[in-house]
């Protein structure tokens, strides 16, 4: 009996041992999953937002679903011109005499591929609306809008992702706490988001260090 009890104690031993060597590096763990999946989520949110910046710039809006902004990707081009000022005489009928006009010309230059312009040789535009470490290929959710502003309409755009999918495989305890916690060195809330639907804004929330890293 005596026997059998030593082993029951060293088996609680090791036990609470393990747990508490958890407590210690279970957070530290996390933490350092959680900022790597969350720089791969963020550089698609930038990519996301970089394309939809380029589709407004040629159509005056934000698409409103991933199939429309990869195919305004793949064909669209940014016309480049060169804007100059100019002058020629023109007869007043008022005062009966020549009189200088003064006039801006814009010329074309040339037309350069959107595609060239952000992503250079890469195509990862065409994966863009995929989640990083999505467990069934999970999607980003994205929606566009016209949202009334300071008397005006202005076009909107918001693309996220909740937390849990991100984190899908990590303790729930941590999950929770990542959840709610608020700090100007974290990114907020329950979800990773760029752009809004009731801002006329195109910032994400994540915390400057993600953006310290550079674009790709």
């Amino acid at each position: 009996m005596k026997t059998i009890l030593q082993i029951v104690l060293w088996i609680v031993c090791i036990f609470l041992g393990y747990m508490i060597y958890k407590s210690v590096t279970g957070p530290i763990e996390f933490d350092k999953v959680k900022k790597e999946r969350f720089a791969e989520v963020i550089q698609k949110l930038k990519d996301i937002r970089n394309a939809q910046e380029a589709y407004k710039t040629v159509n005056g809006r934000y698409a409103n679903d991933f199939n429309s902004l990869v195919a305004f990707v793949d064909t669209a081009k940014y016309t480049i011109t060169q804007q100059r000022d100019s002058s020629y005489m023109e007869f007043d009928k008022v005062y009966q005499i020549d009189m200088l006009k003064e006039i801006t010309i814009i010329d074309t230059l040339g037309f350069v591929p959107v595609k060239d312009s952000i992503f250079r040789n890469s195509e990862r535009y065409k994966q863009m609306m995929y989640v990083p470490y999505g467990q069934n290929n999970e999607q980003f959710t994205m929606k566009a809008e016209i949202i009334e502003k300071s008397g005006y309409k202005a076009p909107v755009f918001e693309a996220k992702v909740a937390k849990s999918v991100v984190l899908y495989d990590q303790p729930k305890d941590l999950l929770a706490r990542e959840n709610v916690q608020v700090s100007v060195e974290e990114v907020n809330g329950t979800e990773i988001k760029v752009g809004s639907l009731t801002e006329v804004s195109t910032s994400g929330n994540w915390p400057p260090i993600y953006d310290k890293k550079g674009d790709q």
